[in-house]
């Protein structure tokens, strides 16, 4: 072999992924997938692909994936779960807390990465952050600490809002509920809860949110709240609603601000687990990811549009401002 031959030839196994060569001829890894939408509608399965792909795994080469979605439907996920595992993946990913808990109660023994914004701990999925203890593992958004924060920011920009709507699935494990009631007393703000378990629920909610007279909505994001989020917001818009959301792409659709972590960011964390798993780490091995940075984006033009002065402290310590 010529040597200009043999050395492209090397530079291009090397960026070849070691699974793959790891793996018994003829074998290709397969990684099922768990998502609560559909692969196109879900942005967050999305930006795995695109970290996955930066690891040097492009399908059908070198990795198939074994969908399973729910289109919406939350009845659907524990059936689909099921035929994941039936369908023997050497790893399953699922995206979302209202998610994840389907797949470990389907299987104890393959590999599950989780991309959640639960508490992993409370809701059962891991033993401890730092030694997940079983069969799962991967990164959380959980930061609940942050909801009583946005609820003082919404105040801080905001001092006539009194009445605040928190919309949120009860089945979604996640201590954000509980931590905006406790910040809402020394607030003085009264909090109106809207449970949401599936699609159906949305239009009682928003009767409920009118007839309380709210004067802003909180959402506490699941995979539910996500896929609907643009009627959360049209409902917000049409009846002068402020909006205050953890994640930026909410903001970045017409909420007054949104506080939290980059979720695609996070959400292309998943993929250096589902390649250590592939190459033979155990989930048990591996510790929970949290995010370590969050931004604060301001939807300047809603702010003009609602009548809301947002204070230049706010303005100048914003990460991203929408005008």
């Amino acid at each position: 072999m010529k040597r200009r031959t043999f050395i492209a030839a090397l530079g291009a196994a090397a960026a070849w992924p070691l699974v793959a060569r790891g793996q018994s001829q003829g074998k290709t890894p397969r990684v099922g997938v768990l998502l609560f939408g559909t692969p196109d509608t879900d942005r967050n399965f999305g930006s795995f692909r695109d970290a996955f792909r930066g690891l040097g795994y492009i399908e059908p080469r070198n990795v198939v994936f074994e969908h399973r979605y729910a289109e919406g439907k939350t009845e659907r996920l524990r059936n689909l779960a099921s035929e994941l595992v039936t369908a023997q993946p050497d790893v399953i990913l699922a995206i979302g807390g209202d998610v994840a808990p389907f797949a470990r109660a389907a299987t104890s023994t393959i590999p599950i990465v989780m991309v959640v914004s639960i508490d992993p701990v409370e809701s059962g999925l891991v033993a401890s952050l730092a030694h997940p203890g079983g069969n799962v593992t991967g990164v959380s958004f959980a930061s609940s600490d942050l909801a009583g924060k946005r609820l003082q920011s919404l105040v801080e920009m905001a001092p006539n809002v009194k009445q605040v709507a928190v919309i949120w699935n009860p089945d979604h494990v996640d201590p954000e509920y509980r931590e905006m009631q406790n910040a809402a007393k020394s607030l003085k703000v009264q909090i109106q809860s809207l449970e949401v378990r599936s699609v159906n629920d949305f239009e009682a909610a928003f009767e409920a949110a009118k007839d309380a007279r709210v004067q802003a909505v909180m959402p506490i994001t699941s995979r539910l709240m996500v896929l609907n989020y643009k009627r959360i917001l049209q409902f917000a818009n049409d009846n002068r609603l402020l909006v205050a959301s953890g994640f930026g792409p909410w903001a970045k659709e017409g909420a007054l601000f949104s506080y939290g972590p980059d979720v695609d960011l996070v959400t292309s964390r998943a993929a250096p687990y589902v390649d250590k798993i592939l190459r033979g780490a155990k989930p048990a091995d591996l510790p929970v990811e949290l995010p370590t940075k969050f931004e604060l984006v301001i939807n300047l033009k809603t702010a003009n549009t609602l009548g809301v002065n947002i204070p230049a402290s706010f303005l100048g310590r914003a990460d991203k401002v929408i005008e």
